[in-house]
């Protein structure tokens, strides 16, 4: 029994078990710090403008931080000259660049596209010329992933993103609703109002308003004032009940008045 504790002593005072533990601890801290960083990322990303909210940043970050912490586990664990490591791999590193040529196609123009602004989440937008469209959701470091009309989610691969057409449509929150108003000119400005407070009222109970109801008339037509209700919403997935809503809200202020007029005549 006692030689039996004597082994399990020496074994656990070998170098290695130091090494091992105090690799450990590095893991830890590093897990801690990985953590804490990819969160501060996402608040970051959430209240500035000058970087897009795609999460090719945040694993870009968890990266470095990971390879950073290896790096001391090699370097304090274990005295590997790191160094040294990466200048010996450097021819490793360009067979390797080779074989993973798409994948950094990939990276690359994830970074372009997002750097760029050129696409960015929340963009509503068309490829050509396949006619691929929909909603961005997000770029990592592989593909921007967007949903459709359908609610299908599309990847499409970052270097093709970079080498195609890209359209950028109107936002899909943007509802727009063409009206005729049929009162008189004295009164035109007034059933606008009531139109606007109508809409705005009956939008806000179905989805958070970005943009409020605004009425503007493009033409004097036979049948009265033609022109369009427009506003914008939070939600895309409300952009049918919003609109539905508005329509029954503004109802009793379009048309009405050429009917009333019928009626008197009679």
């Amino acid at each position: 029994m006692e030689q039996l504790f004597g082994i399990f002593d020496s074994f656990i005072h070998e170098d290695w078990f130091t090494a091992a533990l105090g690799a450990a601890i590095i893991l830890a801290i590093t897990f801690v710090v990985s953590r804490i960083t990819v969160s501060f990322m996402r608040r970051l990303l959430n209240r500035t403008t000058l970087l897009p909210s795609s999460s090719i940043f945040i694993n870009l970050v968890r990266v470095i931080v990971w390879v950073i912490g290896v790096g001391c586990v090699l370097s304090i664990c274990f005295n590997v000259n790191v160094n040294a490591m990466i200048t010996g791999l450097g021819v490793v590193g360009i067979a390797i660049s080779l074989g993973f040529q798409d994948t950094l196609s990939n990276l690359l123009g994830g970074l372009q596209v997002s750097l760029s602004r050129s696409v960015e989440p929340g963009d509503n937008i068309r490829m050509g010329p396949s006619g691929v469209s929909g909603v961005v959701q997000d770029v990592t470091w592989r593909y921007t992933s967007i949903v459709d009309s359908s609610g299908n989610r599309i990847n499409i691969p970052n270097s093709l993103m970079t080498s195609t057409a890209v359209a950028k449509l109107s936002p899909i929150t943007d509802v727009s609703i063409n009206l005729v108003v049929t009162t008189n000119s004295e009164r035109l400005t007034a059933a606008a109002h009531h139109i606007e407070d109508a809409a705005e009222k009956a939008v806000a109970r179905v989805s958070k308003i970005k943009k409020k109801p605004q009425v503007s008339f493009s033409a004097i037509t036979d049948y009265g004032f033609q022109g369009s209700l427009s506003f914008t919403i939070a939600d895309a997935s409300k952009v049918g009940p919003a609109k539905d809503a508005a329509i029954r809200a503004i109802a009793p202020y379009v048309h009405n008045h050429l009917a009333e007029e019928a009626t008197d005549a009679l």
